[in-house]
């Protein structure tokens, strides 16, 4: 524990939401060994339920749907006498597939989960930790939130949207004691891709796969996917949870947050190669994994 941690007697407070599997599972576990007063959200009640098992304030929090957001938080709220000290974001999916064939209702619905719904939860905390004079919010974003790739256009739009809402959310909360950070994770071992899969064969499915000028690199990048997309640089969420207990616990979070090998070595290839370059770079990648 670190030495800030040890200074509050009294746990602080932090909503978090995604926490079913992966990062938003180990970060709520973890979180509560740190003298936080964890409270995990999760989209589905039997997810819920099995957080409280484990001895967690939990709440039912889908991004989908704004009645549940305002319920869990009304509800946190009850708990702690009004007060909150962070908000940490998380919980996004992707549809795999070419722009060209995403249906508009599937990138709607992709936004609602992955940006409007952060959006909504994070301006009715502001307020509250206005009133408090301070206050953490933690976006968990992606490598995806700064570089595009072939087929992942739709998470990497959504991602994209919120790396510029974060960074015009923390220049206009300077002064407020409000700290705003991205974390940025290049491949890590959760249940995303698997997940992605379903989503794929939900809005693009087997008649869209059929009559896709796509068709091929589906087929190909579906078997890759089925196999939980293996590769040497993919972390274990305890990765990402250690960028996430800095930018809570530090007295200076640094405003973003990169997680993976990948993630640092594109984050310096944006700053130096021509988007020519980048772009040949990217799609080489992206056809390497056919």
């Amino acid at each position: 524990m670190s030495d800030e941690a040890l200074m509050y007697t009294t746990p602080r407070t932090v909503l978090m939401t995604g926490c079913s599997t992966g990062i938003g599972a180990v970060g709520a576990r973890l979180m509560r060994g740190r003298n936080w007063r964890v409270f995990p959200t999760a989209r589905n009640q039997a997810d819920v339920d099995r957080l409280k098992a484990q001895g967690f304030e939990a709440f039912l929090l889908d991004y989908e749907r704004p009645e549940t957001i305002k319920i869990a938080l009304a509800s946190v709220l009850h708990q702690t006498d009004g007060k909150l000290d962070a908000l940490f974001n998380n919980g996004a999916y992707a549809i795999p597939g070419a722009l060209e064939d995403m249906p508009v209702e599937g990138l709607q619905a992709l936004f609602q989960a992955n940006f409007f719904g952060w959006h909504d939860l994070t301006r009715q905390v502001i307020p509250i930790m206005r009133a408090q004079g301070a206050g953490r919010i933690v976006q968990c974003s992606s490598i995806l939130g700064f570089i595009a790739m072939k087929y992942r256009g739709a998470y990497t739009a959504s991602k994209f949207a919120l790396e510029a809402y974060s960074d015009t959310l923390r220049q206009e909360l300077r002064g407020t004691g409000i700290h705003v950070s991205l974390i940025e994770p290049g491949p890590i071992a959760t249940e995303f891709t698997a997940n992605s899969l379903k989503n794929f064969d939900r809005w693009i499915g087997s008649e869209g796969l059929m009559a896709s000028s796509h068709r091929k690199t589906y087929e190909k990048r579906r078997k890759r996917m089925e196999k939980g997309e293996p590769g040497p640089f993919k972390l274990p969420p305890e990765a990402v949870v250690k960028r996430l207990i800095h930018a809570l616990e530090a007295e200076k979070p640094k405003p973003r947050y990169y997680v993976t090998i990948p993630t640092t070595v594109l984050g310096v290839a944006k700053r130096f190669l021509s988007t020519r370059i980048l772009d040949h770079v990217l799609v080489r990648a992206a056809d390497s994994e056919e």
